[in-house]
């Protein structure tokens, strides 16, 4: 009777990370920048990063736009919503074109597409205007399923879990950095010697810079998979080519779509009004320097940098000790939590508590929107309903 020892699959010489048979990288090494793999991880996380800043760049100079626009309370919240719902037709197209075209070449021309809508926000005159460019810049936000996508088809099952949660997270930071950035670039452009009404307005140069200059790096530096370009491999046809009616139609007739939307789109949704409200918040209600609220406000989405890789982690875990089910409880008790210090947020009327309170509620809903995710994509015809729920949760978050 013969014994065979099997030996560990060598590293393939084409590669820099040990891969799988679909060339997916079967290790993730957050710091380093290796191609293709870890190349793509860090582009698509900065390009999403910058897509962030740029929609979000607005809320923390509210107090000064307002004055300058006279913009009403019902203004104001129509262009947050403006801004949420101008991406709810943009992901669907988003996933289509990263299946046609590539992540790559998809992510880059959706970016240089709505970057010179930040240009323009500077010449806003009127409530309509801003309301327009908050729309149309919300479209950038669609660079989320890019991200993904790309991540899922670099890294094997077994870490797309991290990939996806450090991308995803990383790129989030721009909702809580641009709270930072904005009202400090606003302070040293009024320092230079311009009036409030113009700094605010020369301000907005600073993201839409940063968001043209993501676009062109992906463009030069990426790559749609570990093989090559969509391009490339359809041309040699090692690729088959999708259809948009077969990736549509599996989306619409999944169940699991409809679901998760409706619990993403409660839970992201809410994510996405805070980012809007949250520095206005804390200027109006405590009285406080527009400074000192964007500083506060800014530690609710660099809560991203901890809470969205943990998520990875966590549904990476849970799934191997209790399978698909493990995911879906933990997605369940952690959206039960963020729910409950939503409503506790409301209530508080100090401000330190009302910080604390922020801090844990933005832990727990950015963990869920990482397991929502991994959820997907760690499931049958995962990444075409990936695409079709979090397109569709942008109505339910209106």
């Amino acid at each position: 009777m013969s014994m065979e020892i099997s030996e560990p699959e060598p590293q393939h010489p084409k590669f820099a990370l040990p891969v799988d048979s679909e060339h997916k990288a079967t290790e993730f090494r957050l710091f380093s920048v290796v191609a293709p793999h870890m190349r793509a991880f860090h582009l698509s996380w900065i390009s999403f990063f910058a897509c962030f800043v740029s929609s979000f760049a607005a809320p923390p100079l509210i107090p000064v736009i307002r004055d300058n626009l006279n913009l009403t309370a019902t203004d104001i919240g129509n262009a947050g919503i403006a801004s949420v719902s101008g991406a709810v037709f943009a992901r669907i197209a988003m996933g289509s074109a990263c299946d046609l075209f590539g992540p790559r070449l998809a992510s880059a021309s959706l970016i240089l597409l709505t970057a010179p809508v930040v240009y323009f926000t500077s010449n806003v005159s009127s409530p309509i205007s801003f309301l327009l460019v908050r729309f149309f810049t919300g479209f950038s936000l669609a660079t989320f399923v890019s991200t993904q996508f790309w991540m899922s088809s670099m890294f094997s099952a077994p870490v797309v879990g991290a990939a996806n949660g450090f991308a995803g997270g990383w790129g989030n930071l721009g909702g809580g950095a641009t709270q930072l950035i904005m009202p400090l670039v606003f302070s040293l452009i009024r320092d230079m010697g311009a009036v409030k009404f113009t700094a605010w307005r020369i301000a907005f140069f600073i993201p839409a810079l940063f968001q043209t200059l993501s676009a062109f790096a992906v463009l030069l530096f990426g790559q749609d998979t570990p093989d090559g370009n969509f391009k490339r491999l359809n041309k040699s046809g090692d690729r088959p080519k999708d259809k948009f009616s077969q990736v549509f139609y599996h989306g619409v007739t999944n169940y699991r779509a409809w679901i998760l939307a409706l619990t993403y789109g409660y839970c992201f949704g809410v994510e996405l009004t805070v980012d809007n409200i949250i520095a206005e918040y804390f200027y109006d209600r405590f009285n406080l320097k527009l400074h000192t609220a964007g500083i506060i406000a800014a530690s609710f989405g660099l809560a991203n940098l901890v809470s969205r890789p943990a998520g990875g982690f966590i549904s990476d875990a849970m799934a191997k000790r209790f399978g698909m089910r493990g995911r879906l409880w933990t997605l369940w008790v952690v959206q039960t939590l963020g729910g409950v210090f939503c409503i506790i947020l409301g209530r508080v009327a100090s401000l330190n508590a009302s910080i604390i309170v922020m801090i844990a509620f933005s832990l727990f809903v950015k963990l869920h929107v990482v397991l929502h995710l991994v959820w997907f994509l760690s499931s049958p015809e995962g990444m075409i309903t990936a695409i079709f729920s979090n397109s569709i949760f942008q109505f339910f978050s209106i």
